[in-house]
């Protein structure tokens, strides 16, 4: 494993990726998909190398998406983990952890080994570093909800320090593909 590496951390994309956030997971040693992925073409997109861990989220069930991405998203688990340099990076997509005001403690509890749990849902992004593990959510990387545009987030992690940096994109200027 080396010293420090990159994961880029994704959500709720309903089947539409920004090009800059594409363009963000080519330098990426690990892309991260916080479920409502909508479209099968979305990982695809996100493949720097083949390394994409991606978990299911509420509107990935079979009677949302086309008949052909039900099998990929059935077969997609409800939570992952992600070993690094310096701990564990927990991903899920949050719906189940409710009410929304009490989330992050719920994570924490369902966590509490990690170094920090990544969620979706929301569509807000934010890293919440008041508690251990910490609790990040990119936003919505795709068109629906961005507030205030796409957004991605970038993990670099080492050994001795995790460092996350938000990337948002216009929605005036945006491209988009599945």
């Amino acid at each position: 494993m080396t010293s420090c590496q990159s994961v880029l951390i994704v959500s709720d994309t309903h089947g539409q990726l920004h090009d800059g956030i594409a363009r963000l997971s080519e330098g990426a040693d690990w892309v991260v998909h916080c479920g409502d992925i909508g479209d099968a073409n979305v990982l695809a997109r996100l493949q720097p190398r083949n390394r994409v861990i991606a978990v299911f989220g509420n509107n990935d069930a079979p009677s949302r998406v086309g008949h052909e991405d039900s099998l990929l998203f059935d077969s997609l688990p409800e939570s992952a983990e992600l070993e690094l340099p310096g701990g564990v990076l927990a991903v899920v997509h949050g719906h189940r952890h409710n009410p929304a005001s009490k989330r992050h403690v719920l994570l924490r509890r369902r966590f509490p080994a990690a170094r920090a749990v990544a969620y979706g849902h929301s569509h807000k992004c934010l890293v919440d570093q008041c508690e251990q593990p910490l609790i990040v959510n990119p936003g919505a990387a795709g068109r629906d909800r961005t507030y205030g545009g796409p957004s991605c987030l970038m993990l670099h992690a080492a050994a001795d320090n995790w460092f996350f940096s938000a990337h948002r994109f216009s929605l005036k200027r945006a491209r988009y593909a599945p």
